[in-house]
C-alpha cells in the first residue's frame, strides 16, 4: 500500500535542472511508486519563480505540465493558522511560510515522509502527529 509523501521545493527544482548536484537522487525519489506524492500549492509558486528565473519560460512550461502527475493541495484556513504558529515558533531558523505549509499539510494529512533537500529545517521541526519526519532522498 502506498503512503503519502509531501514534496518540498528543492527536489522539484532539482528534478527540472539537470545541472543540479541532486538531480538524479531527486528524480529517483519523485519516481517512487510506493509513495503518493502531494505538493503544497505554495511550493509550486516558489519553484516556478526559480525555474523561470534560472531556466526560462520553456522549462517553466514543462514544469507546469509535469505537475499533472502530483496531487496538489492548497492551504486551508486552519493550515494558515498552523503555518503562522510554525513561523513564529521557528523564527530563529527562520522557517518561512512555504516550509511551514509543508509541515501544516503533512500534519493535516497524517503524512510522515517529506521529500526535501532541506534536512536542517525539516529535521528540526517537531510535528504534532509524529516524533519526526522521514526525510528523502
Amino acid at each position: 500500500m502506498a503512503s503519502l509523501a509531501l514534496v518540498d521545493a528543492g527536489p522539484l527544482y532539482s528534478a527540472v535542472d539537470t545541472d543540479e548536484a541532486d538531480h538524479r537522487h531527486c528524480l529517483e525519489a519523485l519516481s517512487r511508486t510506493d509513495l503518493i506524492l502531494v505538493v503544497p500549492a505554495l511550493v509550486i509558486t516558489e519553484v516556478l519563480y526559480f525555474v523561470n528565473k534560472r531556466l526560462g519560460p520553456r522549462a517553466e512550461s514543462a514544469f507546469l505540465n509535469g505537475l499533472k502527475a502530483f496531487q496538489i493541495e492548497a492551504p486551508t484556513p486552519a493550515d494558515l493558522g498552523r503555518m503562522a504558529e510554525l513561523v513564529e515558533q521557528y523564527s530563529d531558523f527562520p522557517l518561512g511560510g512555504t516550509d511551514a505549509s509543508v509541515v501544516a499539510l503533512a500534519e493535516r494529512l497524517g503524512a510522515t515522509t517529506i521529500i526535501t533537500l532541506d534536512q536542517r529545517h525539516f529535521g528540526s521541526v517537531k510535528p504534532k502527529h509524529v516524533d519526526s519526519f522521514e526525510l528523502l532522498p
